[in-house]
């Protein structure tokens, strides 16, 4: 199973987001299709706290409407929405052990080990910093 993270739910957002179209296009491929794929709930809250921000996007994007994308990709019979289990704190311990984040690289963590406890093996984000943890796949999909 694949899982995507932030950056494609906000570029698929924002027109003037880098690969726009693209990722619009990945994402309605993915809710529509039969590939099982994932989303870390983690990088929902992640995306409405980006896209709504007044410092980021000039006009942010309205909380309704960014809530209504977030819906209508949950309505995907092919999605699964990840969360802490309880085997989350393994996950968490060989995560952080193995890729020695710090500071704010702590929430890439968070994802990768719920990524881990999930059993996702391929992960498809533009941020280089998931490299950092091994045994999971970084997919750079617009590359």
């Amino acid at each position: 199973m694949i899982a995507i993270d932030t950056n494609i739910l906000v570029y698929a957002r924002r027109a003037e987001a880098p690969h726009h179209a693209k990722a619009h296009k990945l994402l309605r491929t993915l809710a529509e299709g039969d590939r099982p794929w994932a989303l870390p709930w983690s990088c929902a809250y992640e995306y409405l706290r980006v896209v709504t921000h007044p410092r980021v996007f000039d006009p942010p994007t309205d909380i309704e409407a960014a809530l209504a994308d977030l819906e209508s990709l949950f309505e995907s019979p092919s999605l699964t929405l990840l969360g802490e289990g309880v085997t989350h704190g393994v996950a968490m311990r060989q995560v952080l052990l193995s890729g020695r984040p710090a500071g704010n690289l702590v929430h890439d963590a968070h994802i990768a080990a719920l990524l881990v406890e999930n059993g996702v093996r391929e992960f498809w984000t533009e941020d280089r910093d998931f490299a950092r943890f091994p045994g999971l796949k970084v997919v750079h999909p617009f590359a």
